[in-house]
């Protein structure tokens, strides 16, 4: 194992590795993947919870392989329609719900049952206020109060 330190605003952050040779993981590189190591986690939480996932539906090794890959997919086909959402809405990716969309595809496909020529993108964007789909902004932080002092 090597131990990869990095000192960052501040604080020394330490990491460790099986990849020894530093030629083959730069202490930077290390410590960059370690930063998108987060962003892998999150994607697969939410791909879990939004999918139902947190088992495997077949034991044998194909089965496993064949539901990650599907999963996937999904989630990039999510990734992707949710970006073309906040795209047509004009507003960051960070904005809108990714599990909204998710559960209003629901919605999208009986559009579409009704009228083939319906536009799924079009469809979310236009409805997005009534679907939930753009997050509620969050009330700034309140201030610490004093508490009131205690006078005898």
């Amino acid at each position: 194992m090597r131990l990869i330190e990095i000192q960052a605003r501040g604080t020394i952050y330490r990491d460790v590795t099986n990849a020894l040779d530093p030629m083959d993981l730069p202490t930077a590189h290390a410590a960059a993947l370690e930063a998108q190591r987060w962003r892998v986690e999150d994607a697969v939480a939410i791909a879990k919870r939004l999918l139902g996932l947190a088992y495997f539906y077949g034991g044998a090794q194909n089965a496993v392989e064949m539901q990650r890959w599907a999963t996937w997919i999904l989630y990039a086909v999510l990734v992707d329609l949710t970006d073309a959402v906040a795209e047509a809405l004009e507003r960051p990716f960070a904005e809108i719900s990714m599990e909204m969309v998710y559960r209003s595809l629901y919605f999208v496909v009986a559009a579409m049952q009704r009228d083939p020529t319906t536009d799924p993108v079009h469809s979310l964007a236009a409805e997005a206020s009534d679907l939930g789909i753009i997050k509620r902004q969050r009330k700034p932080p309140r201030q610490n109060r004093q508490a009131p002092s205690l006078s005898t």
